[in-house]
C-alpha cells in the first residue's frame, strides 16, 4: 500500500504541478509527501520529476511511467467499483460522451426519462464529436457514428449512419435539381465539420470511387446552423437521415436522389454505435443506462 500511495502521489504531482498542491489535497504535508516520491524514484532506479522552486515537470521516462500508472490507476478503481457495486442499487456519477449532433436530438431528451426512474445516478454528460478512448478518459459509456471499433470494448448497433443529399424546394427552384451526382460539382454545398475535417461527397461509379463535392459555401460543426441555412436555400447538405428526419417532414428540405449512392466515406459499414467495457456492465448504474439506452434507441430505429 506504501507503494500505491506514493504512485498516487506522484500522479496527483503532475496533475497540479506542485507538491505542495498535491499535498494539500491528500492532506499530508509536503515534505512527507515529497519523500516518497523521492522513494519510489529510488525504488525504480529513475528521475521522474524535474524539480525547481518554481515548476516540476515530467522528465521522458517519467512521462512514459505516468501514463502506465495512471491506467493502471484507473483500472484499479474501475475494478473496486465494480466488487462494490455489484448487485446494488444504480447509483453514482454515470459519464457519457456522445457526438455532438445526436446527442442534441435524440439522446438528451431521453436522458430526463431515465433520471427519472434512476434518481440516484448523477449524469455526465459531454457532447463532442472528439473520440473517447473508455477508461483513459473516464468514460463509462460512448455513443459514436462510424463503424465498429478495434478496441477492446463491447459495440452494439443502434442504428444506421446513412448520409443523404438535401436541399429547400426554393434552392431547387432556383438552381435546378440535379439528376446526377456529377452535377452536383455545379452547385454549392454546405459542409459538415468533422475533427478530421469537413466531409467530402463521395460515390462509387463503375467500380472506382468518386469525389462529387460541390465547392464549399459553409462549414460549420453545428448540425441544426447547417440545416437552417438548407432550409433558406443557400445550398445542398449532405447529413444524417435521422438529423433530416423533421425537416423532410415538414418539407422544409428535400431529398435528393441518384442513380449512385452518395457517401461521406468509402466504408460502407457506418453506423452509429453505443460503446462501452465488458467489464463496466457489471456495474449497475452502467448496466441500467446500457439496457435503457438500447431498448429506447433501436425503437426509435424501427
Amino acid at each position: 500500500m506504501d507503494q500505491l500511495n506514493a504512485i498516487r502521489y506522484f500522479i496527483k504531482v503532475v496533475d497540479t504541478g506542485s507538491f505542495t498542491k498535491a499535498a494539500k489535497e491528500f492532506g499530508v504535508p509536503p515534505s512527507s509527501l515529497s519523500r516518497r516520491v523521492a522513494d519510489l524514484e529510488k525504488s525504480l532506479g529513475a528521475t521522474l520529476l524535474k524539480r525547481s522552486t518554481r515548476i516540476v515537470k515530467l522528465t521522458e521516462v517519467g512521462r512514459i511511467y505516468y501514463n502506465d500508472v495512471q491506467q493502471i490507476l484507473g483500472q484499479l478503481a474501475q475494478s473496486h467499483e465494480t466488487v462494490k457495486s455489484y448487485q446494488t442499487t444504480p447509483m453514482g456519477r454515470l459519464s457519457i460522451s456522445c457526438m455532438v449532433g445526436f446527442g442534441d436530438k435524440i439522446l438528451i431528451p431521453l436522458l430526463d426519462e431515465f433520471s427519472a426512474l434512476y434518481p440516484q445516478i448523477i449524469l455526465d454528460v459531454s457532447l463532442s464529436d472528439e473520440l473517447s478512448t473508455l477508461g483513459r478518459d473516464d468514460v463509462d459509456i460512448a455513443i459514436r457514428g462510424g463503424y465498429a471499433p478495434n478496441e477492446r470494448v463491447l459495440a452494439i448497433k443502434l442504428m444506421d449512419n446513412e448520409f443523404i443529399p438535401v436541399a429547400s424546394p426554393s434552392y431547387l427552384k432556383e438552381y435546378g435539381e440535379p439528376t446526377h451526382v456529377l452535377e452536383l460539382k455545379d452547385h454549392v454545398g454546405l459542409y459538415y465539420k468533422t475533427p478530421s475535417g469537413p466531409t467530402p461527397w463521395l460515390c462509387k461509379i463503375n467500380e472506382q470511387w468518386h469525389d462529387v463535392s460541390a465547392p464549399a459555401i459553409a462549414i460549420s460543426n453545428n448540425g441544426p446552423w447547417l440545416a437552417k441555412k438548407a432550409c433558406n436555400g443557400e445550398g445542398i447538405l449532405m447529413s444524417t437521415r435521422w438529423a433530416l428526419e423533421s425537416y423532410l417532414g415538414s418539407g422544409e428540405l428535400k431529398e435528393l436522389k441518384f442513380e449512385h449512392t452518395l457517401a461521406i466515406t468509402q466504408n460502407t459499414k457506418m453506423a452509429v454505435y453505443l460503446l462501452y467495457q465488458k467489464q463496466r456492465y457489471l456495474v449497475p448504474k452502467v448496466k441500467a443506462a446500457v439496457d435503457f439506452l438500447v431498448q429506447k434507441l433501436q425503437v426509435i430505429n424501427n
